[in-house]
């Protein structure tokens, strides 16, 4: 079950003694409603709504008003994102949680462990990374004038182990190093986190453990094969992505002196939100440079799809604060949001906490988690990041949705425009400029996160282009 907190006012401490295991008690009278979340220590979380019909729309509008700020000490500093984020943990972790924010602090101010990383993002994962000019892919949206906008590609893609994972994967596997860690277990769903992780424990001599979902697996078997190669015991748990992540949480949490939990995503309790994002901020650092260097200015817009947010925030933090630049985010919208065969979070979902962090969730009217569905295994998650859900209500980031069919077609394109192949959790973003193309001016500048490569993927495409008979 998820904390469901629809349109409510938080009144009490963020830390759970037992997250996911309480009971959601409803009192129903005068068009309000007021939950208490009883949990197994018996604390209570108490939310309380407002009038219903009102509440939603004053806050939009205390958020509109706000204006928008994104200091780090004002928003960033407890890992709170407006409302969004916390540790909502049991005791036991505080403490564990707490020792690792700090030897993040120190690691982000040590020349030392910065110059060691900066080595290894060069000459182990091969950055930076090209800001790809797609002439085909341009050309190909121009409209009948020869009008459109110039489609650049950011190539995550051609990182060692196919996927931007690797920046943070590496990073934190020398944070667990570094703190005298002889384990590391992280969760996976496309596997491409799993295979840096194992790549990043192989080459720093730690033992790797990676939780991954039956479903995934036989989806995206040869990640599997790529993570025992690179040393890793791969532990299958029923179900897929946020069932591991589960498994992988429980299991750190029996062994917290020896282990170390490697997140691959912007969701969790804080600082593993932050610190994720933080290693794959040099996805915008980079954009920035080379935008500067290709056509003297900055990006129009970016592009990344979400499906808990690493790549989109990796992509978009460095611009936050450049107000002209829009920040668009891409959703799994799976058979369509009709259907509710989606993993589109922030499109459908509710406020509630759920793997010790608050967030938009898909959920039921009983706090029951939805299930996500995509064929973009990548993107099926339930929740999404704090720091995207916050930018989401401020209006500071856009998200709209793409279906696995576009998905499916804008793989295709790229692969027969720009001999490129991309995985089908990027071809969401892609798919989303036959939408967005025709909307903007000519000659705006577009990049596109081209987060991962196709090759788990391409069973997948090829066999739908064959049953659509387009091969």
């Amino acid at each position: 079950m998820a904390c469901k907190s629809t349109q409510s006012v938080f009144l009490g401490s963020d830390v759970c003694p037992a997250p996911g295991h309480f009971t959601l008690k409803r009192k129903m009278g005068n068009s309000r409603v007021k939950c208490a979340l009883v949990f197994d220590g018996g604390d209570t979380l108490i939310t309380e709504n407002m009038p219903v019909g009102t509440s939603s729309l004053i806050m939009r509008r205390s958020f509109a008003d706000r204006k928008f700020e994104t200091k780090e000490k004002e928003v960033l500093g407890n890992g709170k994102f407006g409302r969004y984020g916390g540790k909502f943990v049991p005791e036991t972790l505080i403490s564990c949680l707490t020792k690792l924010e700090a030897e993040f602090q120190l690691v982000l101010h040590d020349p030392h462990f910065q110059a060691e990383l900066a080595t290894a993002l060069r000459d182990y994962v091969g950055r930076e990374t090209p800001l790809y000019y797609a002439k085909r892919l341009t050309n190909h949206y121009k409209d009948k004038n020869g009008q459109g906008p110039e489609i650049y590609l950011k190539r995550e893609d051609l990182n060692h182990g196919g996927a931007h994972k690797i920046n943070n994967a590496i990073a934190q596997a020398m944070i667990a190093k570094r703190m005298g860690r002889k384990s590391v277990v992280a969760a996976t769903g496309a596997g491409q986190h799993g295979v840096a992780t194992a790549a990043a424990c192989a080459k720093l001599a730690l033992d790797c453990t990676i939780f991954m979902g039956t479903n995934d697996i036989e989806k995206q078997n040869s990640n599997v094969v790529l993570m025992e190669l690179l040393g890793a015991q791969v532990i299958s748990v029923d179900g897929n992505f946020k069932d591991a992540t589960s498994e992988a949480m429980r299991n750190w949490a029996g062994n917290l002196e020896n282990s170390y939990y490697l997140s691959g995503t912007v969701v969790g309790p804080h600082p593993c939100p932050t610190m994720v994002r933080e290693f794959q901020s040099i996805i915008g650092k980079e954009t920035r440079k080379q935008a500067m260097e290709m056509w003297g200015g900055k990006p129009d817009v970016l592009v990344a799809c979400v499906g808990s947010g690493s790549n989109a925030l990796g992509l978009f933090h460095e611009f936050v604060e450049d107000n002209e630049v829009r920040l668009i985010g891409v959703e799994a919208g799976g058979f369509g949001l009709e259907s509710r065969l989606h993993s589109a979070t922030l499109a459908k979902g509710e406020v509630g906490v759920y793997h010790g962090a608050m967030c938009y969730l898909l959920q039921d009217d009983d706090g029951q988690i939805v299930g996500p569905h995509s064929v973009g295994v990548g993107l099926e998650y339930p929740g999404v990041s704090p720091e995207l859900s916050f930018l989401k209500d401020m209006g500071r980031a856009e998200f709209y949705t793409a279906t696995d069919s576009e998905a499916l077609d804008a793989s295709k394109l790229l692969c027969r425009m720009e001999g490129i192949f991309p995985s089908l959790e990027a071809s969401h973003a892609l798919a989303f400029l036959e939408k967005l193309s025709p909307t903007l001016p000519n000659g705006t500048k577009v990049v596109v996160n081209c987060s991962g490569r196709g090759d788990k993927d391409a069973a997948t495409v090829l066999f739908n282009s064959r049953k659509s008979n387009i091969f």
